[in-house]
Parts: C-alpha cells; structure tokens; sequence
C-alpha cells in the first residue's frame, strides 16, 4: 500500500511539473513570451502609450519606440513571430540589444515591406541589407532569428534570407525588442517565441 501511495504522489508531482512547464515552455525548448493578452515581461523604454495588446497581437503605433522583453538578457538563441505591417510602415525585431532610449545598439531584422527606407524585410540591418520585397503589406508572416556566437540566420516564411558572419562580433549579449519606428507605421506582433542556445 505504502508502494502504491508512494507511486501515485510522484506521478501526481510529475504531473504538476509538467503542466507547469506547459505554461512557459514547450518539449523543444521554446518559450511563449507574449501570453497573448497583456504586456507583462515587455517595457517600453519611450512612449510606453504606443504599445497596446488587441486581439491577441502586440500593436505598436506613434511615434518612434522600442518594446524590450525584460524578464532576461539572452545570447545565443532563436528568436521568431508571426509579423503584420501596414502600408509603408517600418518595425524590427531586435536581438542583444541594450535598453536605453533612441535608437537600440544591437542586431536588428528589419521589418519593412513599403516603406520609404529601400531596407526591407529580413535585412539584418546596417549589416546584410535585402532590397527585395518578400512580403505583401496587411498580411501575416513569420520572421525567425537564430544567433549563435558571431553566426546570424533570418527566415521568412521558413527560407533562409540572411546567413550572416559578423566579424566584428559587434554584440554580444542583450534584450529583445520590438521596434514602432514612425508616425503612421502600424505593425502587429503574434505567438512571439523563444529559444535559449547557450
């Protein structure tokens, strides 16, 4: 009897641990962190106001700010989300990126499918430039990041656009953020994920 209990309490323990896993994480290593509702673990580090949550997406509009994932700091990992922007609106999905004002010193993939800047999506911006359009404007679409130590890859949509060295290995460790970068760019962020490497 006293074997039996003792089994049932650790299948009940494990249970519970895995249900808890469930919340934050998948089997792969992925991490949820946007729980589709609130901005709980983001912070803007300027114009917090234009930064909403509506129907399921973060929606970033205004003025230029950045929405920075505070709850840690990552290296190596791969970073992705579903994307939507506007007629010639401009966004980004920064990666070792340092919280401050202004402008963020990381990597940043660039979002931008219309916009004025010939810049477009998938450029790992100042670095690996994209002159191409990829993705039509008011659609859905998945960027995905993956860095690891000076090696970067950005997908769109599953094909690989940048495969990038970075010599210089310019930055090492940081936050990821999300970029509003003008008046009039509306730009939608859904099922943002993470996957820690080192």
């Amino acid at each position: 009897m006293k074997r039996l209990t003792c089994c049932l309490i650790a299948t009940l323990l494990v249970c519970m641990s895995a249900a808890v896993m469930a919340d934050d994480s998948t089997n792969d290593g992925w991490i949820s962190i946007f729980d589709g509702k609130t901005l709980d673990g983001w912070q803007a580090s300027e114009r917090p106001e234009n930064w909403t949550v509506e129907d399921g997406a973060i929606v970033g509009r205004g003025p230029r700010s950045h929405l920075f994932y505070k709850k840690r700091q990552f290296k190596d990992c791969e970073f992705k989300a579903e994307v939507k922007l506007n007629h010639g609106g401009n966004s980004g999905m920064y990666f070792r990126a340092k919280f401050a004002k202004g402008w963020p010193e990381g990597y940043e993939a660039q979002v931008n499918n219309s916009g004025p800047d010939p810049v477009r999506t998938g450029s790992l911006y100042h670095l690996k430039p994209i002159l191409k359009k990829l993705v039509d404007d008011d659609t859905w679409w998945t960027q995905h990041i993956i860095v690891k130590g000076n090696h970067i890859v950005i997908k769109v949509n599953g094909k690989t656009v940048v495969d990038y060295v970075d010599k210089d290995n310019t930055y090492k460790k940081g936050y990821l953020a999300l970029q509003q970068h003008n008046l009039g760019s509306v730009v939608q962020y859904r099922k943002l994920m993470v996957k820690p490497l080192d």
